[in-house]
């Protein structure tokens, strides 16, 4: 009769059962059954509903569990629930087959909402304590376990505690649903003749909610076709035209497509120069996209001849408005347009089909006339005297007076620029010097100057006279290059009768009180070959001591170049110390036995003596012989240079070279041709480098 009493309790249960609900909304809690730790009572009903914030899930365990054993949970239950559906129902002691006890396993709702309901019958004989359970709010991974895809993030997603947001990769914007990512796309302008447009990230898929604009813009003239390449893949529907993502074409007033799905629109010729592009994706899709190739064109020109002689670049089987064209010569000619020399000329197709410019000639080039040389001359390889591109001149000085600098090659060949030029000296011309040293009639060295003999005419054609303007002369010298002099200072500045310093620049020879004269064999006759020069200006020895005669060197810079000559040629610089006890030849007009003057040139050939016995014979004297001095003599005395010639030349032969240098010029002495007493002279290796800075000479 246990079951006519049981459905008699239970109906009188129903009748008196307690039943209430509690609403907790804390992110935990503690849950118990009535009465907990004791037993439950009888006909008791309790449900919690338990409320968390969204982004948040419940999480539900049990630390006691004791209710009493019943088939399919009828008498006594834990039953957890959401707003939809029954999670799990729990009962007895242990789980069997038709019972189940939460154990150590908890309950996690799938979203902010969990009810539990305790419900007992009418009776709990053996006093079942209930249960004891917690719960807590656990935070959502909505990157990971979101189920609806439609609200997925489209690139990343980024959990945090209650919620989530998403980004977008480099160059994509976040649209204003949060989630999708989209382009700006809506500033492309193509202004090249050809190019090639592609929808964002080709031929990676395309993104979603973006609107893409592309113009192309070129010069009224040109016509643009498109061809759409490659792959063609964007979202369609089977019965709908395009309406989700597609692509449309813009030409004037006029719209072509919408194009969409897998089959790519054929080529377009749209006869304009100026296209718009639109290209429109939803918010979902995975599609490829597109690509397309554009090229312009405009009107055609008529074909081009290259000039004779000359080629266009580029070579081309037809040209088109805006196609250039260069126009270039083979080598050694040059482009003539409008009678100007061009190294190229450029052309362009124009709008209505006719070349900017008439084709060009090709001429050879021409070097023209060659420079003359100074102290040169110039010949043409071949009688015609051609001046055109690899005509050949040769340059040579005039011989036996000048030579070619550094031995160079005269040869010059007209270039392909129209410049003369040579292998060594490119375009610079060559320099013609003045040869030195080398006189063209030989000598007999038997005469002195002092009691000595005349010179033999031409043997020393370097010698220069200085001599007042009625031409008395006072001094002599040497010609250097063919525009300065050298000589002793002491014959550039008036005579000083006082040993204390003075300011020489009051007391010098000005260019207007002398002259110089060349070429010249007889004192005060006229010589048939002598030239007269002018000069332009005089420069003492910075050193130089008027009353010791220490550098005693002074340079006259002539206003005009003389002509070289048999009779005019300038001495050679030292390379370097005559050799001890060598024979050197001093040349003059000076004063002879008995204070005559000679009617013609003197010569002497007396030897050096070394600087200690100079010294050693001067100190005698209370004179001061220095290293920039340097003298020569007989012991015996008898031969030496005499008043009237200082300033003069003291040289030597270079055995090795065949050429005559300048040891010295005539400088000082003891009266003339004293025994124990020699002549002293202006070293002129010991101020070379000074000579050589002022006159720019070079051997």
């Amino acid at each position: 009769m246990r079951w006519l009493f049981l459905y008699h309790a239970l109906c009188f249960s129903l009748l008196k059962a307690s039943a209430h609900t509690v609403e907790l909304n804390d992110m935990f809690g503690h849950i118990q059954s009535p009465g907990y730790p004791d037993s439950y009572p009888s006909d008791s009903e309790v449900t919690w509903n338990i409320t968390v914030p969204e982004g948040f899930r419940i999480k539900l365990y049990f630390m006691h569990f004791d209710l009493e054993s019943s088939y399919l949970c009828e008498y006594d239950y834990v039953k957890v629930e959401t707003e939809d559906q029954v999670l799990v129902s729990f009962c007895g002691r242990e789980t069997t087959d038709t019972e189940q006890t939460p154990g150590q396993e908890p309950v996690l709702s799938p979203g902010s909402f969990m009810s539990i309901t305790f419900r007992s019958d009418f009776s709990n004989e053996e006093r079942f304590t209930g249960f004891d359970a917690h719960y807590m709010a656990v935070d959502v991974d909505e990157c990971t376990e979101r189920e609806d895809e439609e609200l997925a993030c489209d690139h990343y997603c980024h959990n945090y505690i209650g919620g989530y947001y998403c980004s977008c990769r480099f160059g994509y914007l976040l649209h204003t649903d949060n989630r999708t990512c989209r382009v700006e796309c809506s500033d492309n302008l193509f202004t090249q003749r050809t190019g090639v447009i592609t929808s964002p990230d080709f031929p990676n898929p395309y993104p979603k909610s973006s609107e893409c604009f592309y113009a192309i813009e070129l010069e009224e003239g040109f016509m643009v076709s498109l061809q759409f390449e490659d792959i063609f893949d964007i979202e369609d529907h089977p019965e709908v035209s395009c309406p989700y993502d597609y692509i449309k074409i813009k030409v004037g007033s006029k719209i072509l497509g919408p194009f969409c799905g897998e089959k790519a629109p054929e080529p377009i010729n749209t006869q304009s120069h100026s296209i718009q592009i639109v290209f429109h994706s939803d918010n979902s899709g995975e599609n490829r996209g597109w690509r397309l190739s554009y090229r312009a064109a405009g009107n055609e020109c008529p074909e081009l001849q290259p000039p004779v002689h000359g080629k266009i670049e580029p070579v081309q089987a037809k040209y088109f408005f805006k196609d250039q064209v260069l126009i270039r010569c083979d080598t050694g000619y040059k482009v003539l347009k409008d009678d100007v020399e061009m190294d190229t000329f450029q052309i362009e197709c124009l709008k209505d089909g006719s070349w900017s410019n008439r084709m060009p000639t090709c001429q050879v080039a021409d070097c023209r006339a060659p420079a003359e040389l100074e102290h040169g001359l110039v010949t043409f390889s071949s009688s015609s005297n051609l001046t055109t591109y690899k005509s050949e001149i040769r340059y040579s000085c005039q011989q036996p007076y000048y030579k070619m600098l550094h031995n160079a090659t005269g040869i010059y060949t007209c270039s392909a620029q129209g410049i003369w030029m040579n292998k060594i000296l490119g375009r610079k011309l060559p320099t013609c010097l003045p040869v030195c040293g080398l006189p063209k009639f030989s000598r007999k060295l038997m005469a002195r100057i002092f009691s000595g003999r005349p010179a033999q005419k031409g043997t020393m054609p370097w010698i220069a006279m200085l001599a007042h303007p009625r031409g008395q002369p006072f001094c002599g010298g040497s010609l250097l290059g063919t525009n300065w002099v050298v000589t002793a200072a002491h014959c550039l500045h008036e005579a000083l009768d006082s040993e204390a310093p003075v300011l020489l620049d009051s007391y010098l020879l000005r260019p207007s009180d002398f002259k110089i004269i060349l070429g010249k064999h007889w004192r005060l006759r006229s010589d048939e070959k002598e030239q007269h020069l002018m000069v332009k200006r005089t420069i003492l020895h910075p050193l130089y001591n008027h009353t010791t005669f220490e550098n005693d060197v002074g340079l006259v810079e002539l206003s005009n170049s003389p002509v070289l000559d048999d009779f005019v040629m300038p001495i050679c610089l030292p390379e370097g110390p005559p050799d001890e006890g060598a024979m050197v030849i001093v040349s003059g007009w000076g004063k002879q036995f008995l204070q005559k003057l000679p009617e013609t040139l003197m010569e002497i050939e007396i030897p050096i003596v070394d600087h200690r016995t100079c010294q050693k014979s001067y100190t005698k004297l209370k004179k001061k012989f220095t290293p920039d001095m340097i003298c020569a003599g007989e012991k015996e005395g008898g031969k030496d240079a005499c008043a009237g010639d200082s300033g003069g030349p003291m040289v030597t032969l270079d055995r090795k070279r065949g050429l005559w240098y300048l040891v010295g010029t005539v400088s000082w002495g003891e009266d003339c041709g004293k025994k124990d007493q020699y002549g002293v002279y202006s070293y002129i290796l010991h101020n070379k480098a000074w000579i050589q800075r002022i006159t720019g000479v070079r051997n």
